[in-house]
């Protein structure tokens, strides 16, 4: 035993190939074996140094080969020639895709988030800062907002619906963690209720009427901006809305208003609104194909709009039209595919080939897992949503946007379907992340942002407006206490 004490603290490969053990690390284990020697013997266990050595390296050897098998790279290509193969994706360990306990609920890291959910969010009413009503409804009040619910933007409309329905909603704006600010802004200006210019001028003096949002810069604030246009549709929101948090689905940072109003630091991803008709558990429109069935190994169905990516997918199923799918849609019938059929011919491929549209992200990424095929990312500055819990490498594939090519087919001819069962079984275990249901559904996407939106709470906000004193009381420049502060506010 004193000769293992010696050994040195290390496990390695030797230069021939050899697992080389050191043991030091299990003189805790050992030196325990000492202290309850005597009572094993009470019981007429015996056992020699030899047979407790053998024991221990055993479960070193064990632990050591286990991790090893762990760090295996999940896949490797082989580029023999004109053949591409693919190896070991199944084996990785499924911790790494997301978990769920015991009552089905998804298990959000301890780290950075806590053990639950603890959030107190203030919800802005209309009547209490009139200035929004048109913000939601247009300027002649006249917008149909379940027009606004139903469309791809929806999320605008969902996420202010859930939250008034949250047990995380609190009426108090002195206990809030986050203020969320309504707005259906893309909606209303899509349907003509406001300009781009009455859009900026009507958020400017909505935020004149927030106290709150003064005190804290507009940190604690929260808005949704669900288009590729992201908060650009507030023309001024570099100037007022720098600090605040924004919820959207767009985390491009070339799109095409030359600069990107997303920020790793405080924004959030959030999943594209999906038809509900689609993401009914059970009961959803379009019911997927089993694999062998389907016709396509891949497909593209959206509008060219004359982007390089689309048009290259087009040009390569002219060449291919047995393996690959991609009309030229219009927005007019008869090259236009309406909801039940477009749904039907998505789930006719193996993979969902997923093109940049204006900007990086599509709807048809989150709606290919409805359908269960493997989305297929053609999106090189695409950011995806909560990727502290889920590895997209055990559910979709990227590939280069710069080599839309006959290799792309080759190499997703060459994955074989138990691989692709495997990815769509993993993608069928987090598709619940992007359906808007409410807190009563186990998983949903709310849960995702909730969580999320945990881990930016602080104790402490400040501006360039607040001003505090020794004994915590929050003024302004004119030394006013906060809660004498009137509105509206003066801004920069």
């Amino acid at each position: 035993m004193m000769g293992l004490e010696s050994q040195t603290n290390a496990i390695w490969i030797d230069k021939n190939g050899l697992i080389r053990i050191a043991l030091a690390p299990l003189m805790v284990t050992l030196n325990s074996y000492h202290r309850t020697k005597t009572m094993w013997h009470r019981h007429g266990a015996h056992c020699t140094n030899t047979h407790q050595v053998g024991a221990l390296l055993l479960i070193v050897a064990t632990l050591f080969v286990t991790r090893l098998f762990d760090h295996l790279p999940s896949a490797t290509l082989h580029n023999n020639g004109s053949r591409w193969s693919i190896f070991d994706l199944q084996v990785r360990s499924p911790r790494k895709l997301s978990r769920f306990n015991a009552g089905g609920y998804l298990s959000w890291p301890q780290r950075g988030y806590g053990s639950h959910l603890s959030l107190k969010i203030y919800v802005y009413d209309e009547n209490e800062i009139e200035v929004l009503k048109p913000l939601m409804y247009g300027k002649e009040g006249n917008v149909d907002v379940d027009i606004c619910y139903l469309g791809q933007w929806g999320t605008q409309v969902k996420i202010h619906r859930l939250l008034l329905k949250s047990r995380f909603r609190t009426r108090e704006k002195d206990d809030a963690d986050f203020f969320f600010v309504p707005a259906y802004v893309k909606c209303v200006h899509m349907l003509e209720g406001l300009t781009e210019e009455e859009i900026n001028q009507t958020y400017v003096e909505a935020l004149r009427q927030m106290p709150y949002f003064r005190r804290s810069g507009g940190r604690d604030h929260i808005f949704v901006f669900p288009s590729g246009n992201g908060a650009h549709f507030f023309t001024s929101w570099k100037i007022y809305l720098n600090r605040s948090i924004f919820l959207t689905p767009e985390g491009d940072r070339t799109n095409n208003k030359g600069s990107s109003s997303f920020d790793t630091w405080k924004d959030i991803i959030i999943p594209g609104n999906v038809d509900d008709e689609m993401t009914k558990n059970g009961g959803a429109l379009v019911q997927p194909l089993p694999l062998s069935t389907r016709k396509y190994l891949a497909n593209y169905l959206g509008r060219a709009q004359g982007l390089k990516g689309r048009l290259q997918l087009i040009q390569l199923a002219n060449q291919y039209p047995d393996k690959l799918e991609a009309p030229d849609l219009k927005h007019d019938p008869p090259d236009k595919l309406f909801k039940v059929e477009y749904f039907e011919h998505l789930r006719n491929a193996k993979f969902c080939l997923i093109p940049r549209g204006l900007s990086s992200w599509t709807l048809r990424f989150y709606e290919s897992f409805f359908v269960e095929c493997v989305p297929v990312i053609l999106s090189d500055q695409i950011e995806l949503p909560f990727q502290n819990v889920i590895d997209y490498t055990r559910i979709t594939i990227k590939w280069p946007a710069s080599r839309i090519d006959p290799q792309l087919l080759e190499y997703l001819g060459s994955i074989p379907d138990e691989v692709i069962e495997g990815m769509i079984a993993n993608g069928r275990r987090v598709k619940c992340l992007w359906t808007y249901a409410p807190e009563s559904e186990p998983c949903s996407a709310m849960h995702g942002i909730l969580w999320e939106l945990q881990r930016k709470v602080r104790l402490f906000h400040q501006s360039a407006e607040t001003f505090w004193l020794h004994n915590g009381t929050i003024v302004n420049r004119d030394l006013a206490e906060f809660r004498n502060w009137k509105p509206p506010m003066p801004l920069p």
